[in-house]
Protein backbone atom coordinates (compact mmCIF):
# COMPACT_ATOMS: atom_id res chain seq x y z
CA UNK A 1 0.00 0.00 0.00
CA UNK A 2 1.41 3.36 -1.05
CA UNK A 3 0.17 5.19 2.05
CA UNK A 4 2.11 2.88 4.38
CA UNK A 5 5.41 3.67 2.67
CA UNK A 6 4.95 7.34 3.62
CA UNK A 7 3.88 6.72 7.23
CA UNK A 8 7.23 7.99 8.55
CA UNK A 9 7.19 11.21 6.50
CA UNK A 10 7.06 14.45 8.48
CA UNK A 11 8.41 16.82 5.81
CA UNK A 12 7.09 17.09 2.26
CA UNK A 13 9.46 18.76 -0.20
CA UNK A 14 8.19 19.84 -3.61
CA UNK A 15 10.11 21.00 -6.62
CA UNK A 16 8.34 23.82 -8.46
CA UNK A 17 8.67 23.86 -12.26
CA UNK A 18 6.85 21.04 -14.05
CA UNK A 19 6.04 19.52 -10.64
CA UNK A 20 3.54 21.91 -9.04
CA UNK A 21 2.15 22.75 -12.47
CA UNK A 22 1.78 20.51 -15.54
CA UNK A 23 4.57 20.54 -18.15
CA UNK A 24 1.95 21.20 -20.83
CA UNK A 25 1.70 24.80 -19.56
CA UNK A 26 5.21 25.23 -21.03
CA UNK A 27 6.08 28.07 -18.68
CA UNK A 28 9.76 27.35 -19.18
CA UNK A 29 9.66 28.36 -22.85
CA UNK A 30 9.25 31.97 -21.69
CA UNK A 31 12.17 31.62 -19.28
CA UNK A 32 14.39 29.97 -21.89
CA UNK A 33 13.79 32.84 -24.33
CA UNK A 34 14.71 35.38 -21.65
CA UNK A 35 17.79 33.36 -20.72
CA UNK A 36 18.99 33.29 -24.32
CA UNK A 37 18.54 37.06 -24.61
CA UNK A 38 20.30 37.71 -21.30
CA UNK A 39 23.24 35.45 -22.13
CA UNK A 40 23.50 36.96 -25.60
CA UNK A 41 23.75 40.46 -24.15
CA UNK A 42 26.01 39.51 -21.24
CA UNK A 43 28.54 37.59 -23.34
CA UNK A 44 28.12 39.58 -26.56
CA UNK A 45 27.25 36.52 -28.65
CA UNK A 46 24.37 35.69 -30.99
CA UNK A 47 21.05 34.56 -29.56
CA UNK A 48 21.45 31.21 -31.31
CA UNK A 49 24.88 30.68 -29.73
CA UNK A 50 23.51 31.80 -26.36
CA UNK A 51 20.70 29.27 -26.64
CA UNK A 52 23.18 26.47 -27.37
CA UNK A 53 25.26 27.57 -24.38
CA UNK A 54 22.15 27.64 -22.17
CA UNK A 55 21.37 24.01 -23.05
CA UNK A 56 24.99 22.94 -22.59
CA UNK A 57 25.27 24.53 -19.15
CA UNK A 58 21.94 23.03 -18.03
CA UNK A 59 23.11 19.55 -19.04
CA UNK A 60 26.61 19.99 -17.57
CA UNK A 61 26.01 21.99 -14.39
CA UNK A 62 22.37 21.36 -13.53
CA UNK A 63 21.32 24.94 -14.33
CA UNK A 64 22.26 27.52 -16.93
CA UNK A 65 23.08 29.92 -14.08
CA UNK A 66 25.57 27.51 -12.49
CA UNK A 67 27.46 27.27 -15.79
CA UNK A 68 27.47 31.02 -16.25
CA UNK A 69 28.78 31.54 -12.72
CA UNK A 70 31.45 28.86 -13.07
CA UNK A 71 32.72 29.84 -16.50
CA UNK A 72 31.94 33.56 -16.74
CA UNK A 73 31.69 34.75 -13.11
CA UNK A 74 28.18 36.04 -13.83
CA UNK A 75 26.35 37.92 -11.05
CA UNK A 76 23.39 35.65 -10.26
CA UNK A 77 20.83 38.08 -8.87
CA UNK A 78 20.30 40.31 -11.95
CA UNK A 79 20.13 37.15 -14.07
CA UNK A 80 17.48 35.55 -11.85
CA UNK A 81 15.43 38.75 -11.79
CA UNK A 82 15.55 39.15 -15.58
CA UNK A 83 14.76 35.58 -16.63
CA UNK A 84 11.80 35.23 -14.26
CA UNK A 85 10.01 38.35 -15.50
CA UNK A 86 7.35 36.32 -17.31
CA UNK A 87 3.59 36.10 -17.79
CA UNK A 88 2.22 33.97 -14.94
CA UNK A 89 -1.40 34.28 -16.09
CA UNK A 90 -0.97 31.18 -18.30
CA UNK A 91 -0.91 29.04 -15.13
CA UNK A 92 -4.31 27.53 -14.28
CA UNK A 93 -5.60 27.42 -10.72
CA UNK A 94 -5.23 24.05 -9.00
CA UNK A 95 -7.93 23.64 -6.32
CA UNK A 96 -7.59 19.82 -6.21
CA UNK A 97 -3.83 20.05 -5.71
CA UNK A 98 -4.29 22.76 -3.08
CA UNK A 99 -6.68 20.54 -1.10
CA UNK A 100 -4.33 17.54 -1.36
CA UNK A 101 -1.30 19.53 -0.16
CA UNK A 102 -3.26 21.18 2.65
CA UNK A 103 -4.30 17.75 3.95
CA UNK A 104 -0.74 16.42 4.28
CA UNK A 105 0.45 15.98 7.87
CA UNK A 106 3.67 17.72 8.83
CA UNK A 107 5.88 20.38 7.33
CA UNK A 108 5.50 21.36 3.65
CA UNK A 109 8.17 23.22 1.69
CA UNK A 110 9.01 24.19 -1.87
CA UNK A 111 12.60 23.92 -3.06
CA UNK A 112 13.39 25.14 -6.56
CA UNK A 113 16.41 25.89 -8.72
CA UNK A 114 14.61 29.13 -9.53
CA UNK A 115 14.48 32.07 -7.12
CA UNK A 116 12.18 32.43 -4.13
CA UNK A 117 10.32 35.48 -5.56
CA UNK A 118 9.70 33.55 -8.80
CA UNK A 119 8.41 30.56 -6.82
CA UNK A 120 6.05 32.78 -4.84
CA UNK A 121 4.62 34.16 -8.10
CA UNK A 122 4.04 30.66 -9.47
CA UNK A 123 2.36 29.52 -6.26
CA UNK A 124 0.08 32.57 -6.23
CA UNK A 125 -0.92 32.00 -9.86
CA UNK A 126 -1.74 28.35 -9.09
CA UNK A 127 -3.72 29.20 -5.96
CA UNK A 128 -1.15 27.37 -3.82
CA UNK A 129 0.12 30.35 -1.85
CA UNK A 130 -0.20 30.10 1.93
CA UNK A 131 0.04 26.29 1.90
CA UNK A 132 3.77 25.97 2.52
CA UNK A 133 5.79 26.49 5.67
CA UNK A 134 8.79 27.69 3.65
CA UNK A 135 9.82 28.42 0.07
CA UNK A 136 13.48 28.02 -0.84
CA UNK A 137 15.20 29.10 -4.03
CA UNK A 138 18.66 28.54 -5.43
CA UNK A 139 19.86 31.57 -3.46
CA UNK A 140 19.28 29.63 -0.22
CA UNK A 141 21.72 26.96 -1.42
CA UNK A 142 24.45 29.52 -2.06
CA UNK A 143 23.51 29.36 -5.78
CA UNK A 144 24.56 25.71 -5.90
CA UNK A 145 21.99 23.89 -8.04
CA UNK A 146 20.15 20.66 -7.68
CA UNK A 147 21.23 17.89 -8.43
CA UNK A 148 24.30 18.63 -6.23
CA UNK A 149 23.90 16.95 -2.84
CA UNK A 150 25.57 19.96 -1.21
CA UNK A 151 22.67 22.10 -2.43
CA UNK A 152 20.10 19.84 -0.78
CA UNK A 153 22.19 19.67 2.39
CA UNK A 154 22.38 23.47 2.59
CA UNK A 155 18.63 23.94 2.22
CA UNK A 156 17.70 21.09 4.55
CA UNK A 157 20.13 22.39 7.20
CA UNK A 158 18.53 25.83 6.89
CA UNK A 159 15.11 24.27 7.33
CA UNK A 160 16.28 21.86 10.08
CA UNK A 161 14.68 19.15 7.98
CA UNK A 162 15.63 15.54 8.81
CA UNK A 163 16.07 13.88 5.42
CA UNK A 164 15.15 10.43 6.71
CA UNK A 165 11.72 11.80 7.63
CA UNK A 166 11.22 13.54 4.28
CA UNK A 167 9.71 12.90 0.87
CA UNK A 168 10.89 14.63 -2.32
CA UNK A 169 8.66 15.28 -5.33
CA UNK A 170 10.49 16.15 -8.56
CA UNK A 171 10.03 16.07 -12.33
CA UNK A 172 13.78 15.84 -13.11
CA UNK A 173 15.13 12.35 -12.34
CA UNK A 174 18.63 13.78 -11.82
CA UNK A 175 17.35 15.74 -8.85
CA UNK A 176 16.08 12.67 -7.01
CA UNK A 177 19.44 10.86 -6.71
CA UNK A 178 20.79 12.98 -3.84
CA UNK A 179 17.54 12.95 -1.81
CA UNK A 180 17.39 9.17 -2.18
CA UNK A 181 21.00 8.87 -1.00
CA UNK A 182 20.12 11.07 1.98
CA UNK A 183 17.31 8.70 3.01
CA UNK A 184 14.26 10.47 1.58
CA UNK A 185 11.24 8.89 -0.06
CA UNK A 186 11.39 9.90 -3.73
CA UNK A 187 8.53 10.53 -6.14
CA UNK A 188 9.06 11.21 -9.84
CA UNK A 189 6.31 13.53 -11.09
CA UNK A 190 6.18 13.33 -14.89
CA UNK A 191 3.94 12.21 -17.76
CA UNK A 192 6.16 9.18 -18.42
CA UNK A 193 7.82 6.90 -15.88
CA UNK A 194 11.62 6.82 -15.80
CA UNK A 195 12.87 3.75 -13.97
CA UNK A 196 15.90 4.28 -11.74
CA UNK A 197 17.00 2.74 -8.46
CA UNK A 198 16.73 6.14 -6.78
CA UNK A 199 13.03 6.53 -7.61
CA UNK A 200 10.53 4.91 -5.24
CA UNK A 201 7.31 6.07 -6.92
CA UNK A 202 6.11 7.65 -10.15
CA UNK A 203 2.97 9.66 -10.82
CA UNK A 204 1.55 11.74 -13.64
CA UNK A 205 -1.18 13.07 -11.32
CA UNK A 206 0.31 14.74 -8.24
CA UNK A 207 -3.02 15.71 -6.67
CA UNK A 208 -4.34 12.17 -7.10
CA UNK A 209 -1.15 10.64 -5.70
CA UNK A 210 -1.11 12.89 -2.63
CA UNK A 211 -4.78 12.16 -1.93
CA UNK A 212 -3.82 8.49 -1.41
CA UNK A 213 -1.45 9.43 1.41
CA UNK A 214 -3.89 10.89 3.94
Amino acid sequence: MVKASFSHVRAWVFDLDNTLYPPAVNLFSQIEDLMATYVSNALNISTAKANDLRKHYWATYGTTLAGLMAEHDLDPDPFLHAVHDIDFSVLPKAPDLARAIRALPGRKIVYTNGSEPYAENVLAARGLDGLFDAVYGIEHAGYRPKPEQAAFEAVFALDKLPADQGAMFEDDVRNLAAPHAMGMRTVHVAPLADHHDHIHHHTDDLAGFLSQLV
